[in-house]
């Protein structure tokens, strides 16, 4: 009877045990303002998360749930201390994470893609010690401090627990665009008058919003998002570089002016908070269309570089909707490098030496446009050339002596193998 009885309560209990939601697998993320814990599951979970005090720890329950994979190495996390697992109520599985701060968790589920099942992701963000105050974050003027150097805001697109694009050999579109955008940002920092600012420093994840709000509060004058295209047929190949589309530029104006109460100022220290909604839409239309002009010159110089470097899937500067370029007083672009889809691109992609002629064609690139239009208060505007319009009795021996150049200067400065100018004709002056 006992057998009986048994094996009753095993027939039971097997559809129960068969429906549990398995933990395939956990993933740590370290970002600087936070950890993202990912874990993989056969289905979507339900949740429920609490905070413990003495020591500090977060607890994460899942009903109906069971660890299948192992739990992964906090290392050197900034946040989390340990992560322990144990079975709960024969059925639920039960994740503590002791933590070394006081942390602002948030959870949400996330549905199947194209590259992973069901996900619970788990974000924590430290929380300053209510005994402290924070520190008073100070914003100096551009102009604090004389003449400035131009900032370039450097974006190696996806990251962490958004891979983007992969190749057909394995690779990650994430990689291999960190791995670009640290070199650009080194040649950037040797260049006299210019400052690189990496928007994503290592494999975790950024939303688009964030990676346009980094690059506004560090008053960049240029936004570079590189990524490395991906598409359904392998043999398409070559370099784009895409600006902001007219329509998208609207949707976000709308954005701006419907909550221009929230907004930081633009550029320049004009807000728009208390301007009445005619007023604050001719400033915003204002400023987009001159970041659009100036995003498109940019643009305009890049392409003509990559042009030169190898092959571009189009033979102009394309425009899109990206939300990364719609910051509206930071002129922006999104460089494709090459198709990652492609086996060959992809081996390129992949190529230090390749790398370094991508970054070297982009570096022209931006020298060549802010030698054009250096931003008023830098340092690359004080040592721009003048410009000298040729006027009725103007000679070049005579213009030179007056800027005291040598006339050989004169002449290669301007593409001139003799003495012969015109009137209006405008000239660059080196050295000044």
């Amino acid at each position: 009877m006992k057998k009986i009885a048994a094996f009753l309560l095993l027939f039971i209990t097997l559809p129960v045990l068969a429906q549990q939601t398995q933990v395939d697998n956990m993933r740590l993320w370290a970002a600087p303002d936070h950890t993202r814990l990912v874990l993989d599951t056969s289905a979507q979970v339900e949740h429920t998360l609490f905070s413990l005090e003495n020591p500090s720890r977060l607890v994460i329950d899942l009903k109906n749930a069971k660890l299948k994979g192992v739990l992964p190495d906090t290392g050197k996390d900034p946040v989390i201390g340990k992560l322990r697992s144990a079975a709960r109520n024969k059925k639920d599985l039960r994740v503590v994470l002791d933590l070394k701060t006081k942390v602002k968790p948030k959870s949400f589920v996330l549905k199947p893609n194209r590259q992973y099942g069901h996900r619970l992701v788990v974000d924590l963000f430290p929380t300053a010690d209510k005994g402290k105050k924070a520190a008073k974050k100070v914003v100096k003027s551009v102009n604090d401090n004389g003449p400035r150097d131009v900032v370039i805001a450097i974006d190696a697109g996806h990251g962490g627990e958004d891979p983007g694009a992969k190749g057909r050999r394995g690779s990650y579109e994430k990689n291999v665009v960190l791995a670009i955008a640290r070199k650009l940002s080194r040649l950037v920092e040797k260049e006299r008058g210019m400052k690189p600012v990496m928007i994503r420093k290592g494999d975790y994840y950024l939303g688009l919003r964030k990676r346009m709000k980094l690059a506004r509060e560090s008053r960049a004058d240029l936004f570079i998002s590189i990524h490395a295209d991906a598409f359904r047929d392998s043999r398409v190949r070559g370099s784009s570089v895409y600006t902001l589309s007219r329509r998208g530029a609207s949707s976000e104006a709308a954005r701006w002016l419907a909550k221009r109460e929230n907004s930081a100022d633009l550029v320049g220290g004009v807000t728009l908070e208390d301007k009445d909604e005619v007023l604050a839409s001719v400033l915003l239309d204002l400023s987009q269309t001159a970041t659009q002009q100036a995003s498109h010159q940019a643009a305009q110089a890049v392409f003509s570089q990559l042009k030169r470097q190898g092959k571009t899937h189009k033979n102009t500067v394309q425009k899109a909707g990206f939300m990364v370029l719609k910051s509206p007083d930071v002129p922006s672009m999104l460089v494709e490098t090459a198709f990652i889809s492609n086996p060959s691109e992809e081996r390129k992609l992949n190529d230090p030496a390749h790398q370094q002629r991508l970054v070297n064609a982009i570096m022209k690139g931006i020298r060549s446009y802010f030698r054009q239009s250096p931003p008023p208060g830098t340092l690359l505007a004080q040592a721009a050339p003048k410009k000298h319009t040729i006027e009725r009795g103007d000679t070049l021996s005579g213009i030179a002596e007056q800027y005291q150049i040598s006339l050989s200067q004169l002449r290669s400065a301007n593409g001139l193998s003799g003495d012969r100018i015109r009137i209006g004709q405008v000239l660059s002056i080196p050295g000044t």
